[in-house]
């Protein structure tokens, strides 16, 4: 069985850092695309950022430049470093699992999701 399990969410001022884990579980995803989203009350879910092997990313233009998206396929974990936080930025994050190969900003190409971490971010 596939699980995700995401870490690292908190509360932190505006210009503030956090670091998100996830780790998968139940089978190996080093050639598929990992991926972050967020969700914010009353919002629909958005992409934030995706990684092609460990060197190939992909950023929504709100956090180019502050966020960095980065994996470890021998721990089967990827992570979320989020600098410059801004108020906006709070959100549930969760990590997913996209499709093989190819990068992608679409929620609904992803097949495995985790619970998501809280992230707040007070101005």
């Amino acid at each position: 069985q596939v699980q995700l399990v995401e870490s690292g969410g908190g509360l932190v001022q505006s210009g503030g850092s956090l670091r998100l884990s996830c780790v998968a579980s139940g089978r190996t995803f080093s050639s598929y695309v990992m991926g972050w989203f967020r969700q914010a009350p009353g919002k629909k879910r958005e992409f934030v950022a995706a990684i092609k092997w460990t060197t190939i990313t992909y950023y929504a233009d709100s956090v180019k430049g502050r966020f960095t998206i980065s994996r470890d396929n021998a721990k089967n974990a990827v992570y979320l470093q989020m600098n410059s936080l801004k108020p906006e930025d709070t959100a549930v994050y969760y990590c997913a699992v996209g499709p093989p190969m190819r990068n992608s900003r679409y929620a609904d190409e992803y097949s495995y999701w985790g619970q998501g971490t809280q992230v707040t971010v007070s101005s």
